[in-house]
């Protein structure tokens, strides 16, 4: 199926989260150890120790942490865009503090629903889309457009938010409200972020842990900034989801073999997959 610019614009640009004014702010934290901790979740989830003389795709690039990675593991060439401006900004400015010289590094602005754009960008050994396709508007199609570049004998890493029935419809709902009234967005950062970090306290307290401990060991996944994420959470936007069973039954049937899966660690989170391509249609 392909989607026309003119379908693509009007998915992406109705009522969404401020994707990239949200990891603007995430640059003001990110460190070495952020960074090294990126660098962990893909040697982890692709299980290799480096990249070398891997090409490396970054689909959705977001703050651009993760195109830092690859490069630091040593990809042989890194290609990041990102439907946003400040994204791609982000990306951009990530690359002039750490490898103003990387000339194998392009960054572009690009959409994961513009099948053409994906075709035209070639196949790549590591095809990365983490937790971005299910905020397309057009998740399924998102999903097929990423297969494209993936070349033959190599890897599609994912994640997507797990389907949770009537609680992810009203996340869904949440999500909605927050991007649609900004009359509305105050009182829903107050009311279900307070919710969030009071339920995390009280579980803390009663299994007698330290409370700041949850926030050093969210740093440890992947590099991220739990009040960061938070925020992604309550206002992200288009937001779809999907069963673990309906995944593994699409790409099984465009040629490719699970190879790896870490499952949510909590109901509403992103189940994690990798997948093999076998072959090129």
């Amino acid at each position: 199926m392909s989607t026309t610019p003119e379908l693509t614009v009007a998915l992406e640009d109705a009522a969404k989260f401020a994707f990239g004014k949200n990891w603007r702010r995430f640059l003001q934290s990110l460190n070495e150890e952020r960074i090294a901790e990126a660098e962990k979740s893909l040697q982890n989830m692709l299980e290799t120790d480096d990249l070398a003389g891997r090409s490396f795709l970054d689909v959705g690039c977001g703050s651009g942490l993760f195109s830092v990675a690859a490069i630091r593991l040593k990809a042989k060439r890194v290609h990041s865009f990102d439907y946003d401006p400040q994204c791609v900004a982000c990306t951009q400015e990530l690359r002039c503090r750490y490898f103003q010289d990387a000339v194998h590094w392009n960054i572009e602005q690009g959409s994961a629903l513009d099948d053409g754009y994906l075709a035209r960008l070639g196949t790549f050994d590591v095809v990365y889309a983490w937790g971005v396709l299910h905020h397309t508007g057009n998740m399924w199609q998102a999903l097929e457009n990423a297969t494209l570049p993936v070349a033959a004998g190599g890897k599609l890493f994912i994640a997507l938010y797990n389907d949770q029935g009537m609680l992810s419809r009203f996340w869904r709902q949440v999500k909605r409200n927050y991007c649609r009234s900004i009359f509305l967005r105050v009182p829903i950062i107050l009311f279900f972020g307070t919710y969030i970090l009071t339920a995390g306290l009280i579980k803390d307290l009663v299994l007698l842990k330290n409370p700041l401990a949850r926030f050093r060991e969210y740093k440890r996944s992947r590099g991220m900034s739990y009040f960061t994420d938070i925020l992604d959470w309550l206002g992200g936007y288009p937001f779809e989801v999907a069963k673990l069973d309906a995944v593994f039954d699409f790409f099984r049937a465009r040629g490719f073999e699970l190879v790896k899966i870490k499952p949510a660690p909590r109901p509403m989170g992103n189940n994690e997959f990798v997948f093999l391509r076998r072959s090129r249609p």
